[in-house]
């Protein structure tokens, strides 16, 4: 996503597919979408040098992890709100809010639909 919530690539992975795993083979499926991208900002989930090392190597973008303080405190990290905020706008989305489908690609293709909704609702 960037800064105004608009995502650039869209995945999805069957659940045997970690998060690391499915975010670099979204950077390599989508790697021309992502040309001009300078920083991925991601969660704790994806600390390390390896998958620091991976991006870069696909993208050619520096890794960010947007960390939270320690006492666990409700508290807006800044740049992440924008990534839950489109996270909220899909879950207003019955069909997306639990998979039913039998394809991947179908569900691919009803997240499309959701964010094209809600770009024509923000024009």
């Amino acid at each position: 996503m960037d800064t105004q919530g608009i995502p650039h690539a869209l995945s999805v992975t069957t659940a045997d597919v970690t998060d690391r795993k499915g975010a670099l083979l979204m950077f390599q499926k989508d790697k021309d979408n992502l040309l001009k991208a300078e920083k991925v900002l991601a969660d704790g989930g994806y600390q390390g040098t390896q998958f620091r090392e991976e991006v870069s190597e696909l993208i050619e973008a520096d890794v960010e992890i947007a960390t939270r303080n320690a006492l666990h405190n409700f508290e807006v990290i800044p740049k992440r709100w924008t990534v839950e905020r489109s996270f909220a706008w899909l879950d207003k989305c019955r069909r997306l809010w639990k998979n039913c489908e039998r394809k991947l690609n179908t569900s691919l293709q009803f997240m499309v639909l959701a964010f094209i909704r809600i770009l024509i609702q923000r024009l």
